[in-house]
């Protein structure tokens, strides 16, 4: 008979084992480790390479997972690198209850949301239209539901955080190179490791650079981050962190809008099509600099302190559907008008987040504050006398230096959001823990609109709160229950006149209860949740004027998140997600579009993601295959976003110090749209059947 074991000695099992020169990710049974009277069971090999059994992110302190009463996944380097993933679009099939929105934009248990974190703090250097990559992130942590008690203000549906790759003791040197179809091809370095002899000190330098040819009309894409790191440690109290990041990514052919479509979701043009011509493009260049300095004051207590600033200039001229037209009467749309668009947005944010960790008996108490600070200067300039372009026969070659420019929006605006917290996580007895936190924030947000002549100033404060608990039956299951606020400043480039601001703070509330359980020897892990959340002032692009926003007066989403990873065979393993969700309009103010009872934009029913992989030990080699349903959405204009399916497929193998691995994705080349944005600028395309092949060399 098993003997009961707590968390914090499994995971110094884990360390143990991994840290051992006789494991590797190929081993796929169970083992024990004895110390004493104590056995701690060590999970099996899915778990190992598709599940973290602990994370900061919840809690801003090391937790085990499945002592954090909220639902969260980590999707490891093994799953990025298993799939092939290259940006973050490609790992939606993997978290449950998240599927793309537009663009780095999510819907998340059925609200969109943009926010992203860096290591736990704010600072997304693709904030707007650009889509975070993956090259530099080691891990990418999921936290569903309301974080506004630790994160401050932040969309209720979730948050993403990315885990930077960091210097490390050991040496890791790799050299890349990837070609694919569409043009694609890529190549990378990455030299990691101790720059002294006590290894006090120790580096990270990297390179990335792709291109591709996408099979859109017109399309090009550009990549290129640079990524050093120096981290040294200043006795044995106190490690300082500095890295660097510099990003420049180029879509030519964009800002990319979708594919019209009928009201049944059918696209009126060609897969290919595209309203933007050849020299139409969207630039991005931003450089981050990032310090964490952590130090441990004495045995109970600790701390850290990050800083993290960052830069960009997104440039964006292209041509904007402006709706369609039946030009012979035949009661289907074949052409549609455009705008020509030119818009620059500049900006510049530092955050400073700071937090004391005391470990007091059975309580660890977190006290901590941050301050974020958002500077963006944007001007937009348009032409809406352009000619417009066919759906089935699209001309290109428009000549923009003939275009007349008239400043249709020039704004300077900031925003400031700061705040304050406390939780105590209360371990009452070996099975039974409690999680309290309650968060102070305050906003300041200024707008400047050069156009209007106006100044408009914002400021406010809001509370926040957590509360859950878990408790563990026995080794096998795990439940839990938490009810959390969140709270949501609107942004200040959004409460201009202009916009049709000014607009009150999003609040949401939700109720989540789930349980972890493991079976069969921890051969199986399922985990359930189950939510029921309100959220009240959403922001939604009019439908009558792209250039306003329109406020919704209360939104609930539910729904039901499975995620299941077990070990089929000594050899198989497979991850699947699944998720239920429904979000409907509860409250609608007068004139809005979207009348009470109707479901919520880009918000499917239903959301099936699998991964599963299979080693064949004797060829050291493994062959993975994957699959994404979405079942029916809806866009903002009311129309359907058809439901789709589409599979993936992988081969790796490794010789000596090679791998080599081939990624297939749309394995059937199936023609779908992921999701929507309103009736003229259509639905957005999946991608086209892509074809990677990778090489890494490792020395």
């Amino acid at each position: 008979m098993k003997a009961q074991f707590n968390y914090s000695s499994l995971f110094l099992a884990m360390l143990a084992a991994v840290s051992s020169p006789a494991f590797s990710a190929d081993d796929s049974t169970q083992s024990t480790i004895t110390d004493e009277a104590e056995t701690v069971t060590v999970y099996g090999r899915a778990l190992s390479l598709y599940r973290s059994q602990e994370t900061s992110l919840a809690t801003k302190t090391p937790t085990a997972i499945d002592d954090t009463p909220q639902s969260i996944q980590v999707l490891p380097q093994q799953l990025i690198e298993d799939q092939g993933a290259r940006q973050i679009t490609d790992l939606y099939r993997s978290i449950s209850g998240v599927s793309q929105y537009s663009y780095s934009g999510v819907t998340f248990r059925g609200f969109r949301q943009d926010q992203i974190l860096y290591d736990g703090v704010r600072g997304d250097p693709f904030n707007g239209f650009s889509i975070p990559q993956l090259f530099n992130i080691e891990q990418v942590e999921v936290l569903k539901g309301p974080s506004s008690a630790v994160m401050g203000s932040g969309e209720p549906g979730g948050v993403i955080n990315y885990v930077t790759k960091k210097p490390t003791y050991e040496a890791h040197r790799r050299v890349s190179v990837t070609a694919g179809n569409q043009n694609f091809a890529s190549g990378s370095v990455e030299l990691s490791g101790p720059a002294n002899e006590d290894e006090t000190q120790r580096y990270r330098v990297a390179i990335y650079q792709d291109h591709e040819n996408p099979s859109r009309n017109n399309t090009d894409v550009r990549n290129r981050i640079i990524d050093l790191g120096y981290a040294w440690d200043l006795g044995d109290t106190t490690t300082v962190t500095t890295q660097f990041t510099d990003i420049i990514q180029h879509y030519g052919g964009a800002r990319l809008r979708g594919i019209p479509t009928d009201n049944e979701g059918n696209f009126l043009a060609d897969i290919n099509w595209n309203a933007n011509e050849t020299s139409d493009y969207q630039d991005l260049e931003a450089q981050v600099y990032q310090i964490k300095v952590e130090h441990d004051f004495n045995a109970w207590l600790s701390g850290d302190v990050t800083a993290r600033y960052y830069e960009n200039k997104e440039t964006q001229k292209y041509h904007e559907p402006m709706g369609l037209v039946d030009t012979d009467g035949d009661g289907v749309y074949d052409w549609s008008k455009r705008q020509y668009r030119d818009q620059v947005r500049e900006n510049q944010a530092g955050s400073l987040s700071a937090n004391l960790v005391a470990e007091l008996g059975s309580h660890t108490v977190l006290f901590g504050g941050d301050y974020y600070r958002l500077n963006e200067d944007y001007v937009y300039y348009v032409d809406k006398s352009v000619t417009g372009i066919s759906l089935t026969d699209p001309e290109y070659g428009a000549d923009t230096s003939g275009y007349t420019l008239t400043l249709s929006k020039q704004t300077e605006s900031s925003s400031e959001r700061y705040g304050a917290y406390v939780q105590d996580q209360w371990q009452l007895t070996d099975r039974w823990n409690v999680l309290s936190g309650v968060r102070v924030d305050g906003f300041k947000d200024k707008v400047n609109d050069l156009v209007e002549n106006s100044i408009s100033e914002y400021q406010g404060s809001g509370l926040s709160y957590r509360l859950g608990s878990t408790y563990q039956i026995n080794p096998n299951l795990h439940p839990y229950a938490v009810v959390a606020t969140g709270f949501v400043p609107q942004d200040a480039s959004d409460q201009a006149d202009s916009n049709g601001g000014p607009f009150d703070p999003e609040e949401s509330l939700m109720y989540e209860t789930g349980v972890r359980s493991y079976w069969f020897d921890n051969a199986l892990n399922v985990n359930l949740a189950l939510y029921h959340m309100v959220k009240e002032n959403i922001l939604q692009t009019d439908p009558d004027d792209d250039t306003r926003l329109v406020s919704y007066g209360k939104v609930r989403s539910q729904g039901v998140e499975v995620d299941m990873l077990a070990d089929i065979t000594e050899n198989w393993t497979a991850n699947l997600s699944y998720a239920y969700n429904d979000t409907r309009v509860k409250q609608a103010y007068d004139g809005i579009s979207g009348s009470v009872g109707t479901r919520f934009a880009n918000a499917p029913h239903h959301q099936l993601g699998l991964w599963t992989r299979y080693d064949i030990t004797m060829l050291n080699s493994s062959v993975g295959f994957g699959a994404d349903h979405v079942s029916e959405q809806y866009n903002q204009s009311g129309q359907i976003v058809k439901a789709y399916s589409v599979f993936d497929a992988s081969w790796q193998t490794r010789w000596q110090q090679w791998q080599f691995q081939l990624n297939v994705k749309n394995l059937f080349d199936k023609e779908y749209a992921v999701s929507g944005f309103i009736d003229r600028t259509g639905h957005f395309p999946g991608e086209q059947r892509r074809i990677y092949l990778t090489a890494n060399y490792e020395f």
